[in-house]
């Protein structure tokens, strides 16, 4: 079974394949354009959490320029659904997605073609 799946909605998601050699999850709170430091004798902050969005961290090692290409492409659409292992939740959850920036380091070329060094990007919810 795959660890992670992505598609264009919610009911189309596929298998990202091969797994990613490293997968981090992250929750992350967004707090209230008025949050912050009240100028009192303590300095009392104030989160006042709005929401929270989790934010996958991934990294593939040794794709080839072939692999490289389908997972860079699953990940291209300004939004996509993402279905994942959810910590906080316990269980496989689907959520709407955008990537952060995409980074894939030339390993080599070679007879059997190219290969990279990695390939890796953060997914941020939406």
């Amino acid at each position: 079974m795959a660890v992670l799946y992505i598609g264009t909605s919610a009911d189309s998601t596929k298998a990202i394949t091969p797994d990613p050699s490293s997968l981090e999850y992250g929750l992350q709170d967004v707090s209230a354009s008025d949050a912050g430091r009240v100028m009192d004798a303590s300095a009392t902050m104030y989160k006042q959490r709005i929401c929270q969005k989790r934010k996958l961290k991934l990294k593939w090692s040794g794709l080839t320029a072939a692999d490289t290409s389908k997972i860079l492409k699953a990940v291209n659409p300004e939004y996509f659904y993402v279905r994942f292992w959810d910590a906080l939740d316990g269980q496989m959850e689907t959520r709407c997605f955008y990537v952060g920036d995409r980074t894939a380091p030339l390993f080599y070329y070679w007879v059997d073609g190219i290969r990279y060094e990695s390939l890796s990007f953060d997914l941020i919810e939406r």
